[in-house]
């Protein structure tokens, strides 16, 4: 019993030095961001944003097992920011943004098993404004002077307003939401300089934290709320983002 002890004793001491030397050995996989040219110099100003516009219009539709859908909608979103370069490829600002989604449902009918649903007169508008911090690393690829990553890492907090009106039954009835939030997010993207000063970039919320809380007024009469958190790792293709940047 002692001597399989001492073995087991033995082997743990022998992989515990293997680990450490491991460890202290350095490995050169060839990603030294640290001697990446310079992109955007230090003290640049950066100006610019995003700006996205949606709708749609259903004329009698079906889909599966919806038909009769009757409905009209828009998503709008506007999104300036301002940034400072504090170092080589380094800079901080701050970003806006608006948004707007509406939705007004006239008539729809879902038939399942043999029962159908009639739903009509449902209208819903909400309207977000949102202030982040924003964060933003530039790596060069290879020595061009033109394309470049970049993340933008942004902390945010917005605040909005919700309503929606329920007109399917015999009275109408309504609910009012106060919306706020708070986000921590990392949106990588690639840009590209059309000429000296302006650039057109690409991004896409990719990871991110997000904690909302909803205060609802139902009918002017009952009161309530809802906390959600949320945790994302996933590429989003409905978050891809295109903007036109200026850099002074």
């Amino acid at each position: 019993m002692r001597g399989a002890l001492t073995k087991i004793l033995l082997v743990s001491m022998m992989l515990v030095a293997l680990a450490y030397e491991a460890g202290a050995q350095r490995y050169d996989r060839g990603y030294d961001f640290s001697k990446s040219g310079m992109f955007v110099k230090k003290g640049t100003w950066v100006a610019g944003g995003t700006a996205n516009y949606s709708i749609h219009h259903n004329d009698n539709y079906e889909f599966l097992v919806a038909d009769n859908i009757n409905s009209v909608g828009y998503k709008l979103s506007v999104s300036p920011a301002v940034c400072y370069m504090l170092k080589n490829n380094l800079g901080v600002g701050l970003r806006m943004e608006y948004s707007r989604n509406m939705f007004k449902l006239d008539t729809a009918a879902v038939n399942v098993a043999g029962t159908t649903i009639s739903i009509k007169n449902y209208h819903l508008i909400k309207q977000m404004i949102t202030t982040k911090a924003i964060l933003r690393n530039y790596i060069p690829i290879g020595d061009s002077k033109r394309f470049a990553m970049f993340n933008e890492t942004q902390l945010s907090f917005g605040f909005g307003q919700g309503k929606v009106l329920n007109g399917n039954g015999t009275y109408p009835q309504g609910s009012y939401d106060i919306i706020t939030n708070f986000g921590l997010n990392l949106c990588p993207g690639l840009m590209a300089f059309a000429d000296e000063h302006f650039a057109v970039e690409v991004t896409v919320n990719m990871l991110g934290l997000n904690i909302s809380h909803v205060d609802q007024t139902h009918n002017q009469v009952y009161h309530g709320s809802r906390n959600s958190t949320s945790v994302n790792f996933r590429v989003n293709v409905l978050s891809v983002g295109v903007g036109l940047y200026y850099y002074l």
